[in-house]
């Protein structure tokens, strides 16, 4: 590894796509960035990426020196290597991301998804480097999660585990993009708080807000903070609501992977006790008994700026070991030839 002590991580965002050179310290030597969304046609938007991640690489003197590429990406298959569902991507799936990306650098490439990679971030880089057991929660758009138990990420027989944004917070509750109703999601990320405030201003015609100097399909969860944090009531009571349901639902996941800690990651988890209050009280309320006083509720400890590309970067480690792996592992003869 020495020979090669790099590891590109690339991102696969809705609007952008961001990467990153990192060494095994978790240092981000450059970022670049390329517009997702301006190639309809995915073989353009990969030969945009390799030119673009190979100027980076030639500019910071890291030609052949680079050990592995990961790739967070939404639906993306750890198994398969394929985006396994278009979501706010303008190409049809299954989309064969590891297998085109690996094949244009000549680089060994694994792909996860977005909360996945950011779990394996905080396990490699952040404040999870010394657990073996713990959950990620990703607070954004939506709500994603990445599971680590013994150590190992779970991605189950099919490569999608993990879903905990898809459990039902709310049986019969609000609609969601996944085809199901009452998803955590839409109630406990970004897009979830602004549907609460849409259905507070609409319950609560008669109650003073500075949330109604806004046209209502202008709101935004940065929104409702600032009114919260100005002391406005039915903005502290979106945050109320939200932070019960997210510790509500945290206590049920700590029932089945009992693990040593939640690590809360977003511009949502950064509301700090408007949202932590409720949700520590809700958590601990309705954990299990064997499991009050045990489990911590962390913040993540990537910087903010970096973090996605050093959580995919995490995974190019782990694609460089594979390959290396698979070389100096000489082939089996078959049953049939011995």
């Amino acid at each position: 590894m020495t020979e090669k002590p790099y590891v590109l991580g690339i991102d696969i965002g809705g609007t952008n796509t961001v990467f990153g050179i990192v060494d095994a310290r978790g240092n981000v030597l450059a970022t670049g960035s390329i517009k997702t969304q301006k190639h309809h046609v995915f073989d353009d938007y990969v030969d945009e990426l390799y030119q673009a991640a190979s100027k980076l690489i030639t500019d910071n003197d890291a030609n052949d020196k680079i050990y592995g590429i990961g790739i967070g990406a939404p639906n993306g298959n750890y198994y398969t290597g394929n985006i396994e569902t278009q979501i706010n991507l303008p190409w049809p799936a299954p989309i064969p991301l590891a297998k085109v990306v690996s094949e244009k650098f000549g680089v060994p490439t694994l792909v996860t998804n977005d909360a996945n990679a950011a779990a394996l971030g905080e396990m490699t880089y952040g404040v999870a480097r010394s657990m073996k057991d713990f959950i990620m929660i990703t607070l954004g758009t939506g709500v994603g999660s990445g599971v680590v138990v013994g150590g190992q990420m779970v991605y189950g027989h099919d490569g999608m585990a993990g879903e905990l944004g898809h459990l039902t917070a709310r049986r019969g509750g609000r609609p969601c993009a996944c085809g199901r109703n009452g998803c955590l999601e839409t109630y406990c990320s970004a897009t979830g708080v602004v549907r609460t405030a849409h259905e507070f201003l609409a319950a609560r015609p008669d109650e003073q807000t500075t949330l109604r100097d806004i046209q209502v399909e202008e709101i935004t969860s940065k929104d409702v903070y600032d009114a919260a944090v100005g002391g406005d009531k039915m903005a502290k009571d979106i945050f109320e609501y939200t932070g019960t349901i997210l510790g509500e639902m945290l206590a049920d996941y700590a029932s089945f992977t009992s693990p040593e800690a939640f690590v809360l990651f977003g511009g949502l988890a950064k509301s700090g006790e408007m949202l932590m209050r409720p949700l520590m009280e809700a958590f601990e309320k309705n954990n299990m008994p064997m499991h009050r006083g045990k489990i911590k509720i962390m913040q993540s400890g990537l910087p903010q700026a970096d973090a996605a590309v050093l959580g995919a970067s995490a995974l190019g480690w782990e694609a460089g070991r594979q390959a290396a792996s698979t070389v100096a592992t000489p082939a089996q003869p078959s049953v049939a030839n011995s």
